[in-house]
């Protein structure tokens, strides 16, 4: 696999057409991180690492589904890909529909959004966006 991020980013898209509370896929710290930015922001109800019975580790994402028939989750991008790195300057960082959703970023900070990445003054890379 040569983009882990853009796999975790699909599995919760086809979950959430799938009409799934939860889902389960391999799980890496960048991974966990970016469901705890998610859980944070409101767009999944939370997240579990449990160990698996072959010794690698893997993440649970229980789904945020607000109301019956919508998901908290209406679209996902990834932004930043392993052949095409995107990356973005303190003024150069862009609201998400209007302010309406998130993008995430990786600065020298750690992973956080672009509310956040803006507010502190600091750019990075652009990995995701959610909406």
């Amino acid at each position: 696999m040569t983009d882990p991020i853009a796999d975790f980013l699909t599995r919760i898209r086809n979950a959430i057409l799938a009409r799934r509370s939860d889902l389960v896929c391999p799980s890496s710290s960048l991974k966990a991180r970016i469901a705890e930015v998610m859980r944070d922001e409101g767009y999944i109800a939370g997240f579990e690492v449990r160990p698996n019975f072959d010794g690698h580790s893997e993440i649970v994402i229980r789904l945020r589904w607000p109301e019956a028939g919508a998901n908290a989750i209406s679209g996902l991008r990834r932004r930043s890909r392993p052949g095409q790195r995107v990356y973005v300057g303190r003024d150069a960082i862009g609201k998400v529909r209007s302010g309406l959703g998130i993008a995430i970023l990786s600065t020298s900070r750690g992973l956080m959004t672009d509310r956040a990445a803006r507010k502190a003054g600091i750019g990075g890379e652009l990995l995701c966006e959610v909406w």
